[in-house]
């Protein structure tokens, strides 16, 4: 019988939110809404730039800029649907 293991998340830490990636912009930067319900201009860092590849409708997980915070971030995660189905089960997802 097979038994699946425990799949390790991660959380929004303080200071960081969900969101679900809405439009590419182009220069490494995308839309995206959040879940506190405001729309950000996200880039994605250089560290990530050519590791991961972000498409329309994927989660992520933001990093507000102190300065413009409620209007600019950075991506610092992408989930990958499994992981998203995981935190929608766990309560962590309240957007879609």
């Amino acid at each position: 019988m097979y038994v699946p293991e425990p799949v390790r998340i991660r959380i929004p830490r303080s200071g960081e939110i969900l969101g679900v990636v809405e439009a590419m912009l182009g220069a490494n930067k995308m839309r995206v809404r959040c879940q506190d319900e405001k729309m950000r201009i996200c880039r994605i860092p250089g560290r990530l730039r050519k590791s991961v590849w972000i498409r329309e409708g994927d989660i992520v997980l933001i990093k507000p800029w102190s300065i413009q915070g409620g209007e600019k971030g950075d991506i610092e995660f992408r989930y990958t649907g499994a992981q998203a189905q995981v935190l929608r089960r766990r309560g962590a997802l309240k957007m879609d």
